[in-house]
């Protein structure tokens, strides 16, 4: 009896020692990263603060990018959701914590002047440290173009983060933006400045991007801070929300392009 006993005791140590097993040798080919977008943003601060900020409860994000060095910073896993985005949209995704790769840069953002609202500018080196880290998350999560936005595309009503010092253009030319062509936007301008579009195609084309917009025909307060977002991006000159001719084209001609 104390044999059997003791057969039994192993047996069921031996089980216990085993742990819990997982046969890998199939993979299923309908897969694919639960990164979708990368949302970049500036910090609105230096880089202690920004570090500080960043690494405690309530707040982080993916990589952080200093300015002086333009050292990259890796706070968050790739495979573990961080807490950037906030309450958003893009393309009909809602609260994208949980589908987006977040970037920070180290930037003061802006400051409230008496003759208006000042932005600062991001130096190149962070810049040249941003775009092959872009170039690395795109090739590895195997994103279309399209997938880098910012935090004023996701949450047009309460962000203006990069703001409109910062460089898509240097993104586009490196392959990694969606921009349009000069000739077919001028084109499309100089018809627009004849007959200028309804707010409600605005709201159409501005929703085609991604931006969650308000579908009325009113030009509201929403409306305006969403065509603002975009004119941040693609206007930078001038970003008032105004349904003009100029930004008309470029909708017309970022609709137009393959994606």
């Amino acid at each position: 009896m104390k044999k059997l006993y003791l057969g039994l005791a192993l047996l069921l140590l031996g089980g216990c020692t085993g742990g819990l097993r997982i046969d890998d040798s199939y993979r299923s080919v309908s897969q694919s990263s639960r990164v979708q977008y990368v949302v970049l943003h500036y910090t609105s601060t230096g880089l202690e603060s920004s570090l500080r900020l960043l690494t405690r409860d309530g707040v982080s994000s993916h990589y952080l990018i200093g300015d002086q060095p333009a050292t990259i910073y890796r706070l968050v896993d790739e495979n573990r959701r961080a807490w950037h985005a906030g309450e958003s949209e893009w393309q009909g995704r809602t609260w994208l914590n949980a589908s987006t790769l977040g970037i920070e840069l180290v930037n003061d953002g802006y400051r409230d002047t008496p003759a208006g609202r000042v932005y600062q500018p991001f130096s190149d080196e962070q810049i040249d440290a941003l775009i092959p880290l872009l170039q690395d998350i795109v090739k590895r999560h195997h994103l279309p173009l399209g997938s880098i936005i910012g935090h004023s595309d996701i949450a047009p009503q309460r962000k203006v983060d990069p703001g409109p010092l910062f460089p898509w253009k240097r993104l586009a030319d490196a392959g990694l933006v969606p921009w349009p062509d000069a000739g077919a936007v001028a084109r499309a301008q100089a018809r627009f400045a004849v007959a200028l579009p309804t707010v409600g195609w605005f709201q159409e084309q501005l929703a085609r991007q991604g931006y969650t917009t308000p579908r009325t025909g009113v030009l509201d307060k929403e409306t305006r801070n969403v065509i603002a977002a975009f004119q941040m991006k693609y206007r930078q000159r001038l970003y008032d929300g105004e349904p003009d001719a100029e930004t008309a084209a470029l909708l017309l001609v970022l609709n137009g392009m393959p994606r």
